[in-house]
């Protein structure tokens, strides 16, 4: 799994729809294998970020949540700790392969 998918439901304050906008497109990115379509098959393109938009849309209202929402600043400093041990992990690695 890439690592710069990161989650948008549940979030105080909530994900704009420039958020979602922009997930939508890095998904149909990654499957399509293109980082900017050929002028051909733009409307294709765009037609695959509009449809993920609103599945991403009608998932998020369908989905009860239960506990308060998540921070974003506190789910940040998560993420920089799992990277920090993870580069410590692999410099330790690379190390002891020395």
């Amino acid at each position: 799994m890439c690592r710069n998918i990161r989650t948008l439901h549940h979030f105080e304050p909530p994900a704009t729809r420039d958020e979602l906008h922009a997930s939508a497109l890095q998904f149909v990115r990654k499957l399509s294998g293109q980082q900017k379509p050929a002028k051909v098959n733009e409307a294709a393109f765009n037609r695959a970020v509009e449809k993920v938009l609103a599945a991403t849309q009608e998932l998020f209202d369908a989905l009860e949540v239960h506990g308060p929402p998540k921070d974003r600043e506190v789910e940040k400093q998560k993420a920089r700790t799992r990277g920090q041990k993870r580069d410590e992990q692999l410099r330790a690695r690379l190390l002891a392969e020395r």
